[in-house]
């Protein structure tokens, strides 16, 4: 059982930075590939950015290569996504998840209660 909790979500204006932190309960942490994801006002979630267990592999949808980054610390059980060039289309409630196998899609079984990230124009 893996209990998420992110932080780090606000507003920011366009072309500004966040850096958004996902905490995971637990001492198994290393054992679990983490992704982060998002979903906007009557839109589907969708995936973000996903890593291995290491952090030696990383993963972006197309629109925010180049602009976010996925990293994580094992020693402090903690995901996070930095967050540049900011557009007004990134404005989303961000959730990181957690499973044994690569997180790319929404059926990944352990979810944070998400934070809210608005970039305005």
């Amino acid at each position: 059982q893996v209990q998420l909790v992110e932080s780090g979500g606000g507003l920011v204006q366009t072309g500004g930075s966040l850096r958004l932190s996902c905490v995971a309960s637990g001492r198994t942490f290393s054992s679990y590939n983490m992704g982060w994801f998002r979903q906007a006002p009557g839109k589907e979630r969708e995936f973000v950015a996903a890593s291995t267990r290491s952090g030696g592999n990383t993963y972006y949808v197309d629109s925010v290569k180049g602009r976010f980054t996925i990293s994580r610390d094992n020693a402090k059980n903690t995901v996070y996504l930095q967050m540049n060039s900011l557009k007004p289309e990134d404005t989303a409630v961000y959730y990181c998840a957690a499973d044994r196998l690569l997180v790319t899609n929404t059926r990944a079984n352990y979810w944070g209660q998400g934070t809210q990230v608005t970039v305005s124009s």
